[in-house]
């Protein structure tokens, strides 16, 4: 009854830590790690798309007020913010995005990007968000060039601009904004995969002798 009365203490207490332990990685990689892979892949698919009506403002003049606005929804979802428009979206953003950096608690804006910041759990994992962030802000900027330009008839000036990998033009910026954001994801996704690792090996130490 003794040696009973032991195992089962011992069954007891290692089965808790392996419980505890689960849990701990299992929140790890499901909150903390693919809950930021989940948004983040969200932000890029819908950056894309946006991107894509840009190009489309200027390919089809009939339909450039649709265009426009779906570009703007779009961005909402990224970085949304009450009542914002196309005038007021940068000068928004930079205000929303001065007070986050004040305090880090100040979320004044939602979509994606809330999302992530709202989620910062991984070294390094805020810094690159918010570079994202701030090579999302340029981007957004050279969306306004480029409508000016179209409002003052320079069209081609404008697809130039558009179109263009050449340094400081609206591609190298959006693929500036991708690598942030690609550098972010991986950052998370990695921590994900550890966390799956390191669970599955708690698992593996910890079952047999329970």
């Amino acid at each position: 009854m003794l040696a009973a009365t032991v195992c089962t203490l011992l069954a007891v207490i290692l089965g808790s830590q392996m419980l505890s332990a689960s849990s701990d990685h299992l929140r790890g990689a499901r909150r903390d790690a693919f809950d930021s892979v989940v948004a983040l892949s969200c932000a890029r698919a819908i950056a894309y798309d946006a991107n894509a009506d840009g190009s489309r403002y200027l390919l089809d003049p009939e339909r450039r007020d649709q265009y426009a606005q779906a570009f703007l929804d779009k961005s909402q979802e990224l970085y949304g913010m009450k009542g914002a428009t196309l005038a007021t979206y940068d000068d928004d953003l930079d205000r929303t995005w001065q007070a986050y950096r004040r305090d880090h608690n100040d979320l004044r804006f939602i979509g994606e990007c809330r999302r992530e910041l709202a989620n910062i759990t991984f070294p390094g994992e805020r810094a690159a968000a918010e570079k994202t962030v701030e090579t999302y802000a340029v981007y957004q900027r050279d969306d306004r060039w480029t409508r000016a330009m179209v409002a003052q008839g320079k069209e081609q000036a404008a697809v130039g601009f558009c179109i263009s990998w050449d340094p400081d033009m609206s591609n190298a910026h959006f693929g500036a904004y991708m690598d942030a954001l690609g550098k972010l994801i991986a950052i998370n996704r990695d921590h994900f995969a550890l966390s799956v690792r390191t669970g599955r090996s708690t698992l593996t130490d910890l079952l047999p002798w329970s």
